[in-house]
């Protein structure tokens, strides 16, 4: 019934059209006749979306140039299973024309509660349409009752796969997908198990962690990043915050108590969530910060006070609480089962550790979700990445964490570039000028779009949509 109104109410609107132009003056006669073609793309748009099966249009808003749908798709929660039922998985479209190219992001995480327009930098540079994809048991893409068996990587990139065909009705352009950190991953997974869904990825700071237990690249890492005066800083932080543990820790209960956090679901204590914050803390630094950073490091010297209130605002001791990893289950579910996670050896902190075994996934989600470690996904995935994959880029930043690890790309046109003094933020804009003119080229190469296109400086992408707000790739 509401698409046979729709159409009706579409033919009224072009035959108006078609009256109005007979009865203006002939030199408003092609403005307005541009005016109808627009306003019947518009509905031919929205009357295509609606006809995609268990595609919903959620909201439509008006930006320049752009229109941006907030959308809901129907998914199986066991695409092996489909008849054990489905869910819903939010995403966005920011539409510019069925001409133009595509950009699938994939963020890893949720979609912002209220999302906004934004668009990612590939999305800039090859001036596209962008779909934004929330990631399966993620905010309101979670399925109820919720089977975690079901969160692994094969059922997302199957989401993906599923979203992809259904737009392709509308998109005839190429297609090219984007992440950065946890949905960099996600759109090298994605790749590996449909490879002939999109036409090239860029992956952003993606951690790449075959062999969990072997770990040395992120060891080495820290005993080499950033000036050495630097790095002892930090590492002294650390060693006089866990020599000071008893008035620390009563600081975080303080903290605790006027914030209401609690530690029962995940880490079962403030003792196990402070020791966590700290060992956390160089990595949150050098993932989040930079060289400029290093005056502000508090000397050993300094008061309780101003050691915990620096960990806070570079660590946040609320994060490793139950509220502060109630949204990231998913994530540290995924580490535990699936993805692997940074096995650090915390040379520099032996003696002031009190709980051994601490530094894992397992230790911050719920007992009953807590998981053995299945490695043959990520090898499976780095294998097919070295040696079968096509078309990727791979974008990491000299001073992150997570870029220790990386991807291995292919001899087939694919390539990887490093960001000088970058961080987690790491992109194409702030590689070395003669790496990103080859970055851009390829991209758009890839995309088959006008090499002439103007090249914008950084991505205009709000930091949550890239990257999360804490230490998660």
């Amino acid at each position: 019934m509401r698409s046979r109104l729709l159409a009706a109410l579409a033919a009224s609107m072009a035959v108006t059209s078609a009256l109005t132009l007979h009865t203006l003056p002939a030199q408003a006669r092609p403005a307005a006749q541009a005016q109808a073609n627009t306003v019947a793309a518009q509905d031919d748009l929205l009357e295509r979306l609606r006809a995609i099966p268990g595609l919903t249009v959620v909201s439509e808003t008006q930006q320049a140039g752009y229109r941006f749908f907030v959308l809901s798709f129907t998914q199986p929660v066991d695409h092996k299973h489909p008849g054990k039922g489905t869910f819903e998985q939010r995403l966005t479209l920011l539409h510019r024309s069925a001409d133009a190219p595509v950009v699938l992001y994939t963020g890893g995480y949720g979609l912002p509660v209220n999302p906004t327009p934004s668009r990612t930098e590939p999305a800039q540079l090859l001036d596209g349409n962008q779909v934004s994809v929330e990631h399966r048991f993620f905010r309101t893409s979670r399925p109820e009752p919720a089977d975690w068996d079901d969160l692994t990587i094969w059922q997302e990139a199957t989401d993906e796969h599923r979203i992809v065909e259904a737009l392709k009705t509308i998109y005839s352009g190429k297609w090219m997908q984007t992440g950065a950190s946890k949905g960099g991953m996600t759109s090298v997974y994605h790749r590996r198990f449909y490879p002939g869904d999109v036409d090239g990825v860029v992956a952003y700071v993606a951690p790449n962690d075959p062999v969990n237990p072997q770990d040395h690249a992120y060891d080495r890492f820290f005993a080499g990043v950033g000036p050495e005066d630097c790095r002892t800083a930090v590492e002294n932080v650390q060693r006089e915050a866990l020599k000071r543990r008893e008035r620390m820790v009563a600081l975080l209960e303080q903290d605790a108590a006027r914030n209401g956090y609690t530690f029962t679901r995940t880490l079962g204590s403030a003792d196990r969530s402070f020791e966590m914050t700290v060992l956390d803390t160089a990595w949150a630094f050098w993932q989040y910060m930079s060289v400029a950073d290093c005056p502000a490091v508090p000397p050993a010297t300094a008061t309780d006070a101003e050691l915990y209130a620096w960990i806070d605002a570079v660590t946040f001791f609320g994060f490793y609480t139950d509220q502060g990893l109630d949204y990231y289950t998913p994530y540290y579910y995924q580490a535990a089962t699936q993805l692997g996670w940074p096995d650090l050896r915390f040379e520099h902190l032996r003696g002031l550790m009190r709980h051994r075994g601490l530094y894992q996934p397992n230790s911050v989600i719920p007992a009953e979700l807590r998981s053995r470690h299945d490695p043959r996904p990520m090898l499976d995935v780095d294998r097919w990445v070295r040696t079968g994959s096509e078309r990727m880029m791979f974008v990491y930043g000299e001073n992150d964490p997570w870029s220790a690890e990386r991807f291995t790309p292919s001899r087939r046109d694919s390539y990887l570039y490093v960001a000088p003094g970058a961080n987690h933020g790491a992109n194409i804009a702030r590689l070395s000028e003669a790496d990103r003119a080859a970055a851009t080229a390829t991209l758009r190469r890839w995309a088959g779009v006008s090499p002439a296109l103007r090249t914008v400086e950084a991505a205009a992408v709000p930091a949550d949509d890239m990257l999360p707000d804490r230490r998660t790739p």
